[in-house]
């Protein structure tokens, strides 16, 4: 039998029997729970409270309130928070998720770039082959314009969540293993502005991707 709330706040407790329940598999993704009348007797609260709890794992994207339709699970668990995966997150991992976005956004990028966009590209470029910065940071100023050149807002919210887990996973790499051919270094970042100046997107992908999966490789 299902368990019963017995203390304040009732919503917030309500919330999390639904959230144990859809953990436990009683509901599978898309599907639709029970009405109100049946949930809020299961529950033992009102249909208010009970309104409250789905309100409050619709937030969390665990559950969709559809007018005309009912509630329905959209997630099997509240997601975890952004920050704390990527602060636990590997080099490897970075790396392994650099190449999926950044792969695709240098595609996107030679079917998309404007003579403007090709500009900052080769300007960036530039800059991470002179002295200056330091190169974590002139790289990852180099790759979001490429990510900006693929003119996918999604991408490049993704990229810039990345970024300071980004830095500080290159900055460690580069401090166990720093680059022994820099001269090689920024020749493959030539290779892939050239293949995004000449739209040629499996090229530039593939520059973008050996370039990434070279760096995870050295890892081992």
């Amino acid at each position: 039998m299902s368990p019963t709330i017995q203390r304040h706040p009732l919503a917030a407790q309500a919330a999390e029997v639904l959230l144990d329940r859809v953990r436990a598999g009683e509901w599978p993704l898309g599907h639709k729970l029970p009405g109100e009348t049946t949930l809020a007797a299961q529950l033992g609260v009102g249909r208010s409270t009970l309104r409250e709890a789905i309100r409050e794992l619709a937030g969390k994207g665990v559950l969709d309130s559809r007018q005309g339709a009912g509630v329905f699970v959209t997630a099997l668990d509240v997601p975890e928070d952004w920050d704390a995966v990527l602060h636990r997150a590997t080099i490897g991992a970075v790396l392994e998720a650099r190449i999926a976005i950044e792969a695709e956004a240098a595609a996107l990028a030679a079917h998309r770039r404007t003579p403007t966009d090709l500009r900052a590209i080769r300007r960036a470029l530039a800059a991470r082959g002179n002295p200056g910065k330091t190169l974590v940071d002139k790289d990852t100023a180099f790759h979001r314009t490429v990510l900006v050149a693929a003119h996918n807002d999604v991408l490049t919210e993704l990229f810039d969540s990345f970024v300071p887990r980004i830095h500080r996973a290159m900055t460690d790499m580069l401090r166990a293993r720093p680059i022994t051919s820099p001269e090689e270094d920024q020749a493959a970042h030539h290779n892939l502005v050239e293949a995004i100046a000449a739209k040629d997107a499996r090229a530039a992908a593939e520059h973008s991707r050996a370039h990434l999966t070279a760096l995870k490789e050295a890892l081992t």
